[in-house]
């Protein structure tokens, strides 16, 4: 028998959010990060000198140690800057179980980015 695993689906994480039009934007994922290949959910920073966002990495000094929004669908910027829709700002409620984070973050690191997500009005519940 075949065993079927479904994957992360776009927006998955999110539980509730005010205005769609208001809370989600497009913006510009960078290529050549430590993980250029996202899945939906995907807690992302943004790198100070160039407006990008990346994989958010709690040791950065590149801006990208702040969580500062979720990634709506899949992006893969290993061979280019990619365009992508991302949660920017609440108010908006997602499921802390379905963030995904970039290499091994420790459980004080993640609650570090849950403060800062909620600081732009995204809950974690």
């Amino acid at each position: 028998m075949t065993t079927l695993t479904e994957g992360r689906h776009a927006g998955g994480f999110l539980v509730w959010e005010a205005f769609r039009d208001y809370t989600r934007e497009v913006i510009t994922i960078a290529t050549g990060g430590t993980y250029p290949v996202l899945e939906p959910g995907t807690v992302l920073g943004k790198i100070t000198a160039t407006g990008k966002f990346a994989a958010h990495d709690p040791v950065a000094v590149d801006g990208t140690e702040t969580a500062v929004a979720v990634l709506w669908g899949p992006a893969d910027a290993t061979a280019a800057d990619v365009d992508a829709v991302v949660l920017l700002r609440g108010p908006a409620i997602v499921n802390a179980n379905d963030l995904v984070f970039a290499g091994t973050p420790t459980a004080l690191e993640i609650t570090a980015a849950h403060t800062a997500l909620a600081a732009v009005g995204i809950l974690t519940r």
